[in-house]
């Protein structure tokens, strides 16, 4: 009865309001066969009604064709298909490939920007790019220079661009687009640099920028009014600046750079902000809202109706952009809306959608140390903040002191890849990092256009475990439990994909595609492919046959020591050092590796 419930729910969720949302990219997602989104849907729950490829076949899988994308830096994202048409994205320079699925896969047009390489050192952690959307027959590209690019979906010519930002400043970008009505909604990259982060909403058919709402700031620029609430209460005026020590919040971070979710019954999008400027948090003293912060916001006008600061006065980089997952589950014998999000800084976080009630804060790896727990009591002053270690408080411990053994460490226990969550057995399947840091901040300055970090940082295992750097778990959001756990020799830094064959999909940094039991976790098939995953895997069907597809190209924040060729153990903000092993196992690459079951 309770999967029964569920999967009811979840196909109100993505069909039941059409008239709301794009009634075109609604149609494209409620059929298996295609892949219009980078999640897979709006829910962003990654999640396929495909079976033909089942957990009693899975074993079977081949080759059935790869493309090479010319491009050798880290490949995020996924392929899209509409119809017989794969479009295929690489990192900078962010070429676009629209492959003929009913003709080989010959390239039917590309899409080759002319873009500036001086963007290539602005860009935090590889070049990476998160991947296409797809809309009323456009597909959108926002370029690594932050130019947001609508081409003909038939032709690839190029129907209008946009400006979102300007790198000279910092301002890039790594991420998709979210297409809701006659909108594309597009963040901003730069954290690092001093950003003001924001989102912003262009007219889909035009390129028109309509509003942007900013993460930190004054009332106006954040879009907030007297309704916009955090666990409840009103948030009153001036809710941001007054968690920043003068006009520090002009250059405060808050950027926007992961993934975004809709409800077509609430109108309202998801997304998180990312880590406030500097890293030194001795620099700005405060709360610093709203970064860390999740957004709930009206797709129309763009005003926020909720906000939930998760790591206020963040002391470790633990960005909160990671994805929010639209489920509707029991808790407590009541069938809930909820938002699901497996935060940087180690705990997964169940809140009611529409109100913005925390209902589960619970840590999803047992390494997790900088905080004892997230308080859960709505009378306390603490209510929904974590309440800090101060062994593992890098501002307690002071400026140019190396605070050692915090778990996690700055990319915490998931970065950008994405979950999945299966309506059919309840669990969210978590790709993680199993990885600990030292970490000593400094005082720094600010120069436009230059890195506005802070701090030094080493990465290593979590001490006293398994010897790996990842894990990839099966989670239960209603209890805020974990119910499987593989170990990984590495980071899992490749979006899971979940499916209605009772199979689940991940790759490795080493470079396989795994499929394990959706119940169990049990091992049912690897494959090594050419390089070293971080991308998502997705799934569609053309002519009756479903296949599997995922990009190897390592790179990403893990594997920015062989993307970029770093050596120096601190290079890559920690990471250099830490998966320095990595090249043991993999090797550059850019590839699209697509199976099937065989004839």
């Amino acid at each position: 009865m309770r999967n029964t419930l569920m999967a009811t729910a979840a196909l109100l969720l993505a069909g039941g309001f059409a008239a709301q949302a794009n009634d075109k990219v609604l149609e494209l997602t409620q059929d298996p066969e295609q892949w219009v989104l980078q999640t897979g849907d709006y829910a962003n729950q990654r999640y396929s009604k495909l079976d033909q490829i089942n957990k009693d076949n899975v074993g079977d899988l081949q080759v059935a064709w790869t493309f090479s994308t010319g491009v050798l830096r880290g490949h995020e994202g996924s392929p899209l298909v509409v119809g017989d048409t794969m479009y295929v994205h690489t990192p900078f320079p962010n070429v676009v490939y629209a492959l003929d699925l009913a003709n080989d896969g010959a390239i039917k047009w590309r899409y080759e920007p002319k873009q500036d390489t001086d963007v290539i050192p602005v860009m935090c952690c590889d070049t990476v790019n998160r991947g296409l959307a797809y809309a009323n027959d456009m597909v959108f590209l926002h370029q690594a220079d932050t130019t947001v690019v609508a081409l003909d979906a038939n032709s690839g010519e190029v129907k209008w661009t946009a400006v979102n930002g300007d790198p000279t400043k910092g301002e890039t970008n790594t991420a998709t687009v979210l297409p809701v009505k006659d909108k594309i909604i597009v963040g901003i990259s730069g954290g690092e640099f001093g950003v003001q982060g924001h989102v912003t909403a262009y007219d889909m058919n035009s390129g028109e920028q309509l509003w942007r709402a900013y993460s930190v700031g004054p009332d106006d620029q954040l879009m907030f009014d007297e309704n916009t609430t955090s666990l409840g209460k009103p948030v009153g005026a001036d809710s941001s600046i007054n968690t920043w020590e003068g006009d520090q919040w002009k250059i405060g971070g808050g950027t926007t750079w992961g993934w975004y979710s809709y409800d077509p019954e609430t109108n309202l999008f998801y997304y998180g902000s990312g880590n406030p400027s500097t890293w030194n948090p001795t620099q700005r003293p405060g709360d610093n809202k709203w970064s860390m912060t999740i957004f709930a916001r009206d797709a129309d006008t763009g005003m926020a109706k909720w906000v939930y600061q998760m790591t206020p006065h963040d002391e470790w980089d633990y960005d909160g952009v990671n994805e929010m997952i639209l489920a509707d589950q029991e808790i407590d014998g009541e069938m809930r809306k909820l938002l699901v999000h497996f935060d940087r800084n180690g705990f997964a976080y169940t809140m009611d959608r529409v109100t913005g009630e925390l209902l589960v804060a619970e840590k999803y790896d047992p390494a997790v140390n900088w905080a004892t727990e997230v308080v859960m009591d709505p009378e306390s002053d603490q209510y929904g903040r974590p309440q800090v270690v101060a062994e593992y408080s890098t501002e307690q411990n002071g400026e140019d002191m190396n605070s050692t053994g915090i778990c996690p460490a700055a990319l915490g226990t998931k970065d950008q890849q994405p979950a999945s969550f299966s309506p059919k057995t309840g669990l969210f399947y978590v790709p993680t990092n199993h990885v600990c840091m030292d970490y000593e901040p400094f005082r720094v300055s600010y120069t436009a256009g230059q890195p506005y970090v802070g701090a030094t940082l080493a990465m290593y295992p979590a001490p006293d475990s398994h010897g790996g750097m990842g894990n990839f778990i099966a989670w239960d959001a209603t209890t805020g439990e974990i119910k499987w756990s593989l170990p990984e020799r590495f980071s899992v830094w490749s979006g899971a994909l979940a499916t209605a064959g009772d199979v689940v999909f991940y790759g490795t940094l080493e470079g396989y595609l795994k499929a394990v039991d959706a119940e169990t976790g049990d091992e049912l098939y690897r494959f090594k492919t050419p390089s070293g995953i971080i991308g998502n895997v997705m799934t569609y069907s053309h002519e009756g046959k479903q296949y599997v597809a995922i990009l190897s190209g390592v790179g990403g924040w893990a594997g920015i020591g062989l993307a970029a060729g770093l050596t120096n153990p601190n290079d890559g903000l920690g990471a250099v050092g830490g998966y320095a092993s990595l090249n043991n196992y993999t090797a550059l690459g850019g590839q699209l590796t697509v199976f099937a079951l065989p004839d």
